[in-house]
């Protein structure tokens, strides 16, 4: 993406990011120089009780002069009631002393989580009163954020995503404030993750990279004129970082996987999921994320494997749009097909390649889903209207519609690979 006085830029990511086996050891020194005299710790049961973590955390915290709250009722897909319940856990727990910050550990969903907590717990109020919206009565509460997982970028992010019962789709609490004071990626922390779960971690991150690489730029994207956008479509910036993630990611994705305690493959996805999150946190996201959240809806399935069955369909879909881009992928995954667009052909094909030798469903048959059900999903993701008005193709309805169609079908402009020719030795078609 060429810089150009037609490209603006807009950026925000948190004040403070390290990347360091061992960084958990900075939380409870840095806590005590900030003057917080308590801090409530988010995480789950999972790390509250079967890792030593969250006990070497509080009992740090409590040596440098801190109070340590523990609320550790995090959930896969956390609902608005679970958030307004934990809201309420720890007020009562926490009495008449208010809050410094927050200290959040586990996977995106636990940092989420915080972030909801974060506004509750500073202007006792339920989420519901945040959603949509930054009219907020003043700022959330700081917060630390410590992934455990290679892939969702929370620790770098505006945004909350919540399970709002009654609806059919995910709501987001997002604003700039929501953003991390300090983000601690700690590779170890990650060998933790069976590899179910780095697969489905990964192929987020990897989402989030391609999807925040082809997305809809700046200066078409609406936001310029905001004051303080969370997302503003993509730019050279985003980009830079996107194009280093998708490097990274086919690297060393399939190597972590298979070799789960190998702490090079792990820090390699620790710096594919930041830089991904550094470029969509800022750009913003599109049509695999507004699918994905309405095939969630159904099926309750984990997000990475719900944004992968329909990355490669999306990336198919666009390669006449975002040609140079989708090319750039496919000769990073290994495509040496002579010509960009098939080179771009590849990139969906190459990576709808990685999501099959990660065990994960390359299309909605897969998941159970029925043709009928098809046009719920299309219409459930078109309501997603924040993600649906990023896409490159204005309206999005006929192109959503057909990549649903694809997914369900398996069908890509590249026939499937599995047992035949391989697009990278493959001679032009």
């Amino acid at each position: 993406m060429n810089i150009s006085p037609e490209h603006p830029l807009f950026f925000c990511s948190p004040t403070r990011l390290i990347v360091q086996a061992g960084g958990l050891q900075r939380i409870a020194p840095f806590c005590k120089q900030r003057g917080w005299k308590t801090a409530v710790i988010v995480t789950d049961r999972f790390f509250s009780e079967q890792t030593s973590w969250i006990q070497s955390l509080k009992q740090a915290l409590e040596e440098s002069g801190l109070r340590a709250v523990l609320c550790d009722l995090g959930a896969a897909n956390p609902t608005t009631v679970l958030c307004d319940q934990a809201s309420q856990s720890v007020l009562s727990e926490l009495g008449d002393t208010p809050a410094d910050g927050l200290i959040a550990l586990g996977g995106g969903s636990n940092i989420d989580l915080a972030k909801g907590l974060s506004l509750t717990l500073a202007h006792r109020r339920p989420i519901s009163d945040f959603i949509g919206h930054t009219n907020w009565p003043g700022r959330p509460l700081p917060l630390i954020a410590m992934p455990t997982t290679s892939g969702t970028g929370s620790e770098v992010t505006a945004g909350a995503i919540f399970i709002q019962p009654g609806s059919a789709t995910k709501v987001a609490v997002m604003g700039n404030d929501l953003r991390p004071l300090m983000s601690v990626v700690d590779p170890e922390l990650t060998l933790s993750c069976p590899p179910r779960v780095t697969a489905d971690a990964g192929m987020d991150a990897i989402t989030h990279a391609i999807e925040s690489w082809i997305t809809m730029n700046a200066k078409d994207f609406g936001a310029v004129n905001e004051l303080d956008p969370a997302y503003s479509g993509r730019n050279p910036l985003t980009v830079m970082f996107a194009r280093e993630s998708v490097r990274i990611g086919f690297e060393h994705l399939l190597t972590a996987f298979r070799e789960p305690n190998n702490l090079n493959a792990r820090t390699g996805m620790c710096y594919c999921s930041l830089y991904a999150a550094l470029s969509y946190a800022s750009s913003g996201l599109h049509a695999v994320h507004g699918l994905a959240y309405a095939l969630a809806g159904i099926t309750d399935e984990t997000h990475g494997r719900t944004n992968a069955v329909f990355l490669p369909y999306v990336m198919d879909h666009l390669a006449t749009v975002r040609t140079a881009e989708l090319a750039e992928i496919g000769k990073i995954a290994g495509s040496r097909k002579p010509d960009p667009i098939g080179q771009a052909r590849d990139a969906a094909a190459l990576t709808r390649d990685l999501i099959a030798e990660l065990g994960m469903p390359t299309d909605l048959k897969g998941f159970g889903i029925r043709e009928h059900q098809l046009d719920q999903i299309i219409r459930d993701g078109l309501n997603v209207s924040r993600l649906a008005k990023a896409f490159p193709i204005q309206p999005p309805n006929a192109a959503y519609a057909e990549i649903v169609r694809n997914a369900y079908h398996g069908t890509l402009s590249v026939p499937r690979q599995f047992g035949g020719a391989d697009p990278r030795t493959a001679s032009q078609q």
